[in-house]
């Protein structure tokens, strides 16, 4: 099976881009090097047969959540500390 793959990068059929072989090279725009600027390549590659039992789309990864770290030995949980706790008194300034 083969794929088209667009790169700004100069490579050699028979090379490896995304981990394919290049199999034919076509310049889109040609490299200026009074401008500085690259050229665009189209590179037909050659795509490495998918392993067995998985489709063609990338197999789906489920993620599992990591479990809480378990507190250290001595030290209890942090918990919030409620405003009976903090005391003092809140002060608000009206509008000016």
């Amino acid at each position: 099976m083969t794929k088209t793959v667009r790169s700004p990068f100069n490579h050699e059929v028979g090379g490896k881009v995304e981990g394919c072989t290049i199999l034919e090279k076509r310049v889109v725009i040609p490299p200026n090097p009074d401008e500085k600027r690259r050229g665009i390549y189209d590179y037909v590659v050659e795509v490495p047969p998918t392993p067995a039992g998985v489709s063609g789309a990338k197999a789906a990864k489920t993620r599992t959540p990591k479990p809480a770290p378990a507190p250290k030995e001595g030290s209890a949980g942090f918990t919030r500390a409620t405003p009976e706790e903090v005391g003092g008194v809140i002060r608000r300034i009206g509008s000016r």
